[in-house]
């Protein structure tokens, strides 16, 4: 079997490294100059480094990447995934996507992208679910979900691209695995806001929680099933970025948290924190659908320096009462 890993960011390359030795692997990326350096150095430094690329073709050539591919995993991130589609449209490669967010203007979620883009085709998912590239790439155990409106195509890609270990379940509820995906981003900047004050454990079991009500009110919106946001891709993911150090988002809460620049968190982070523009398309949704979604609203507040973390949080806690 021969895979296209397409995005040589740290997901993707953690994943192509799951990947490899029971599959021929291509790991793709658009910069020449990143492709050479990862082949002379054996590693992808810039992104994961530390983790020698044992099994993989490098390679910038996106023809020789995904000539063949029994499938295409795209892990670029939702900013680049529409313009990716348009580049490899017409492959007949089965397609698999990475990435969690709303695509910026549109408000979309990836499955709305990819039904523009590659209309009638039905060998489509998202592989999403609580997963750091670090881990996966030293072959700890995880457990994510394939979720695709095909449930047969949903089973069968989750039979392919199983590891020993990496768990992979399959799901027909695309939007719901997806919502999840994306807004527990924007909860992870919050609860990276609330621990870098200082809050407490409380404090951030309450924004869990509660953030978790946000993503299913408007999941179910969106057309997911409760049981949906209880699983893999939604309760479990939304721990793991809460709390783990590793997650890029909580990571920029806290810094916000301690008055640094959102532009300067970002050019430091080197990485895509998904949640920072995800925030902003989840609360133009939220508003157009009438989906009450405070945490997501003081996060944005936030993001565009309408208040500061303190008052932001202050003023959560400060709504009125209600029944849970």
């Amino acid at each position: 079997m021969k895979i296209a890993v397409l995005g040589a960011g740290a997901w993707g390359t953690g994943l192509a490294l799951s990947l490899a030795g029971e599959a021929q692997v291509a790991l793709w990326t658009r910069n020449p100059e990143h492709a050479g350096q990862m082949r002379q150095d054996g590693a992808n430094a810039r992104y994961l480094p530390g983790f020698p690329l044992r099994d993989l073709n490098v390679t910038a050539d996106l023809a020789e990447a995904i000539t063949g591919a029994d499938y295409l995993v795209s892990a670029v991130p939702t900013s680049g995934f529409r313009d990716l589609l348009r580049q490899v449209h017409g492959a007949p490669s089965p397609l698999v996507w990475l990435c969690k967010g709303f695509e910026t203007g549109t408000m979309k979620l990836p499955h709305q992208v990819a039904a523009e883009e590659w209309p009638g085709r039905d060998d489509m998912a998202a592989l999403s679910g609580p997963s750091f590239a670090q881990e996966v790439a030293a072959g700890q155990p995880a457990a994510l979900t394939v979720a695709a409106n095909d449930g047969e195509f949903a089973r069968r890609a989750a039979h392919d691209l199983h590891r020993p270990r990496l768990r992979l379940y399959s799901s027909n509820d695309l939007p719901g695995v997806e919502v999840g995906g994306a807004i527990k981003n924007v909860i992870a900047i919050a609860a990276g806001i609330s621990d870098g004050l200082g809050f407490g454990l409380n404090a951030r079991a309450a924004l869990l929680t509660r953030g978790l009500a946000e993503i299913t009110r408007l999941g179910l919106g969106l057309g997911g099933r409760q049981e949906t946001f209880m699983g893999l891709s939604g309760m479990g993911d939304l721990i793991l970025t809460c709390t783990g150090d590793l997650s890029r988002n909580r990571r920029v809460g806290l810094r916000l948290a301690q008055g640094e620049s959102l532009e300067g968190i970002l050019r430091e982070l080197g990485h895509v924190a998904e949640g920072v523009t995800t925030a902003r398309e989840v609360c133009r949704l939220a508003g157009t659908m009438g989906v009450e979604m405070p945490i997501a609203e003081a996060v944005c507040a936030i993001l565009d320096q309408k208040l500061p973390p303190r008052e932001a949080v202050a003023a959560l806690l400060n709504r009125e009462l209600r029944d849970e």
